[in-house]
């Protein structure tokens, strides 16, 4: 596996671009843990975790309890005002801000290899998403 030894210097975008890939896995492996075998069922289910409502839920709820260490919360932050140049026609501006500041955290602790943390907030994430908006 390619091993970046700075994912600190890396620009938000680049990491989103990997938390993305890395989020989806996790939510597959979760999907398909729970006995849900159907590709069209499977794909629906993926999507309300992987859309940018949804990121942008968790992002805001770790932040609003506290969860996130100064460092994370700084790539949350950079993450957030990354400027990607176009947004998907679903979603808010805002949203997706949040959403690409998830995705970045969750790159940067997989490329920092915080596997331990990444699993846990991670498993915070699906929880959240799971319930839905309270």
């Amino acid at each position: 596996m390619m091993r970046h030894e700075q994912p600190r210097e890396l620009k938000s975008l680049a990491l989103a671009y990997m938390g993305d890939a890395i989020y989806e896995k996790y939510v597959r492996e979760y999907l398909i843990s729970k006995g849900t075998v159907k590709v069209q069922q499977l794909h629906k289910h993926a999507v309300s975790f992987v859309k940018a409502t949804a990121q942008a839920n968790v992002v805001h709820k770790w932040i609003d309890s506290n969860v996130l260490t100064a460092e994370e919360l700084s790539v949350v932050k950079r993450g957030r005002n990354a400027k990607s140049g176009s947004v998907p026609k679903n979603t808010s501006v805002q949203a997706y801000r949040y959403s690409t500041a998830f995705e970045a955290l969750v790159g940067f602790l997989y490329l920092d290899q915080q596997h331990d943390r990444l699993d846990e907030l991670i498993k915070q994430a699906i929880e959240i998403t799971e319930k839905g908006d309270e």
